[in-house]
């Protein structure tokens, strides 16, 4: 029992170290652009590039997760994340190379993502499965808050490479900790059977608002993530602040510190007061907030944290909720492959947020340069918040 008890945190853990590189490159955005000479569309590009190669790579992994079991998948993800994320900080050094090695630190990456949350629902306690699908997305998020701050501070200190080399570093820390999580845990059941026998109806409903849902959720949040730091950067030079280690553990602490404590909370809420309520509650509070902090480049450096700060907190809260609720939708012995689908259809959206972003940074009047381009991520929580309403009452 106390072993099976350890495997969360030790889990949590591998999750934080893993995902130390995940933000690397957004957080130094806005200083490539520059040194390597890259339009906003172009720079989008590349992040567009790690995010499918994510999505691809969440379909494979879940599929294989289904047959040769999560813990193999993991196991072997988390070794490739560390190869890949030294052989990113070796060679990146344009964007070309870049594009291809940060698209490999993806296809790596889809492997520790299904896989950590079958473990959190196949070993939690009936009721308390949101909570620990929670807080493995918090391991994530604060594995992002690690990525944004030692990045900025490297840039500060020495340049991008430094950046990209200790972060990568970092994410080898992940192997250790995730052996260490699953040496004592069962795989998650992989056992296929006819999907008709348990899977008609009202869940096939379900599922496919839950999926719709999934993939306005994702829209929002990797451009979200893809932009908020160039955009805090942006703002912040403009008032005066000239230290990267300072705008990078600002930003760091408002998108995505809150993320962490959004994830845990949201599980938990979950769990006591139903997912559709916590789903309608979270894409209506992002939405807003898209369409709201776009327009605040300008205001007071606190002021904008404070917004940012709300942003990082909404948009990250119904991950867990939308991964439970699929749990709950969807037979155990085909969960691998329901999150797969749903995780390339969302993520694959993900991955074309950034361009989008870029594409409205280049083209719109200056003046509405950052609303416009925040705007059209708000769009799709709004999808997300027209999917939780029409969710029947569950879990």
């Amino acid at each position: 029992m106390n072993a099976k008890r350890a495997f969360l945190p030790l889990l949590v853990m591998s999750r934080v170290c893993t995902t130390a590189v995940f933000m690397t490159y957004a957080a130094c955005l806005a200083s490539l652009i520059e040194v390597w000479n890259m339009t906003a569309a172009q720079a989008g590009v590349i992040q567009a590039g790690f995010t499918a190669a994510f999505a691809l790579s969440l379909l494979i992994a879940s599929l294989v997760c289904d047959r040769l079991g999560a813990k193999f998948v993991y196991r072997s993800s988390i070794i490739l994340v560390a190869l890949t994320a030294l052989a990113f900080a070796a060679y990146a050094r344009s964007q070309p190379s870049a594009l291809l090695l940060v698209s490999l630190i993806g296809l790596a990456q889809g492997g520790t993502y299904t896989p950590a949350l079958m473990f959190a629902s196949a070993n939690a306690e009936p009721n308390r499965k949101a909570s620990a699908m929670g807080w493995v997305l918090s391991g994530m998020s604060a594995g992002y808050v690690i990525s944004i701050v030692v990045a900025s501070t490297m840039l500060e200190w020495f340049d991008y490479k430094a950046a990209f080399l200790l972060t990568a570093l970092i994410s080898v820390l992940g192997v250790p900790f995730g052996f260490l999580a699953t040496a004592r845990i069962e795989n998650p059941a992989k056992t296929v059977v006819p999907i008709s026998a348990e899977f008609t109806g009202q869940s096939r409903r379900q599922t496919a608002l839950l999926t719709i849902g999934y993939v306005g959720h994702c829209w929002e949040l990797f451009g979200a993530w893809a932009w908020v730091p160039a955009f805090v950067a942006s703002s912040l030079l403009l008032a005066g602040e000239t230290s990267f280690t300072a705008i990078g553990i600002w930003t760091a602490c408002a998108l995505h510190l809150t993320g962490f404590f959004s994830s845990v909370l949201s599980g938990y809420a979950s769990d006591r007061f139903g997912a559709r309520n916590v789903l309608i509650s979270f894409a209506l509070l992002g939405m807003l907030c898209s369409f709201l902090v776009g327009w605040l480049p300008s205001v007071s450096p606190f002021a904008l944290m404070i917004v940012v700060a709300i942003y990082g907190f909404v948009i990250i809260g119904d991950s867990a909720v939308l991964s439970s609720a699929m749990t709950d939708a969807v037979p155990a012995h085909r969960l691998g492959v329901a999150l797969g689908i749903r995780s390339v259809l969302g993520i694959g959206s993900g991955a074309l947020a950034p361009i989008g972003f870029g594409i409205a940074l280049d083209t719109l009047p200056d003046t509405l340069q950052w609303s416009g381009a925040f705007s059209l991520l708000g769009l799709g929580a709004f999808v997300a918040l027209v999917c939780a309403l029409r969710l029947r009452r569950f879990g």
